[in-house]
């Protein structure tokens, strides 16, 4: 099995840089706007009553910033498992009961579905319960609750925002790190949201929470090895969900007990939808680029890459 990149992070680099232990790429991704954002979002904390975390339903224990644990300690806080209609909905499930047991306000969100952000405003209002029973005995009435939103970057943030407010107040895209600022939007008499630009953590903890973040496109496709990534995503696409792969691409699926597996399913799926080279050859790039787009845009099928 090829070795996936290891990605990690270092404060104050404003630019991507990689190299090779010989064994295996070492990403180093933290530019420098993303350690002021850090900074001030602690700043930000001060007057905050809420924390809202957008996390991918996909993968939502490698896509939960660490840091904002420690950031908004003694905070009320949210979970939003976003893009849940993309994921499994039986792992979904499991992932709300998780954190749900750990004391967090969760809820499984499309944020491109405004109708359901109804939701979200019950989340909010169940997580600052006390503190507006607090005001209320002091006579505070009517005072709207200060929500942050977080997220890493490509989590859909933007998006949640836009439909929760219900106007393009935040720009929007789908490249990582879009939104570049921070704003207060005023959602409703109930909540002000105070949006924040994504924000990964210095160092992944594991290369196989690097691979997870990288799969669902949330670190930049052009600092990555795209045949390695596709290999593996296709290895465990075989392993977890057996059949998906290869009923999709209409092939037969490569057995575990071949020692390239992933290269092999690659190249099946090369040949089969007739991404060659001149001369026949499977051209494998291109083949990687287009299964993690089919993955990504939930055309193999709604995929869970992790379980609690």
């Amino acid at each position: 099995m090829p070795h996936f990149p290891a990605i990690t992070q270092e404060n104050g680099h404003g630019k991507n840089d990689t190299m090779s232990d010989g064994k295996e790429t070492i990403i180093n991704w933290y530019p420098g706007h993303m350690a002021k954002a850090r900074r001030q979002m602690q700043e930000d904390m001060k007057v905050i009553d809420v924390v809202v975390e957008l996390v991918d339903a996909r993968i939502p224990y490698s896509s939960k910033n660490p840091d904002i644990d420690k950031l908004a300690a003694g905070k009320s806080r949210v979970i939003l498992l976003n893009k849940a209609d993309m994921a499994d909905p039986s792992v979904t499930a499991l992932w709300k009961t998780h954190y749900e047991s750990k004391g967090f306000v969760v809820a499984a969100i499309d944020a491109r579905v405004s109708n359901g952000l109804k939701t979200v405003n019950d989340c909010i209002m169940a997580a600052c319960k006390e503190k507006l029973e607090r005001d209320r005995r002091r006579g505070i009435l009517n005072r709207p609750l200060r929500a942050m939103i977080v997220g890493i970057p490509n989590v859909g943030k933007s998006t949640f925002i836009n439909s929760f407010a219900g106007k393009a107040v935040a720009k929007t895209g789908n490249k990582p790190g879009v939104t570049k600022g921070r704003q207060w939007i005023r959602l409703n008499k109930q909540v002000e949201l105070l949006d924040t630009p994504g924000i990964l953590w210095p160092k992944f903890e594991s290369a196989e929470v690097g691979r997870r973040i990288a799969w669902i496109g949330s670190v930049n496709d052009q600092i990555l090895v795209s045949t390695e990534m596709a290999e593996q995503l296709l290895v465990f696409l075989m392993s977890e969900y057996p059949g998906t792969v290869g009923a999709y691409y209409g092939i037969d699926e490569v057995d575990d007990t071949v020692k390239e597996r992933g290269a092999e399913m690659l190249s099946r799926i090369a040949v089969r939808r007739g991404c060659l080279r001149k001369g026949g050859e499977a051209d494998l790039e291109r083949a990687a680029n287009m299964v993690t787009d089919d993955f990504r845009n939930v055309r193999i099928g709604r995929i869970s890459l992790e379980k609690p």
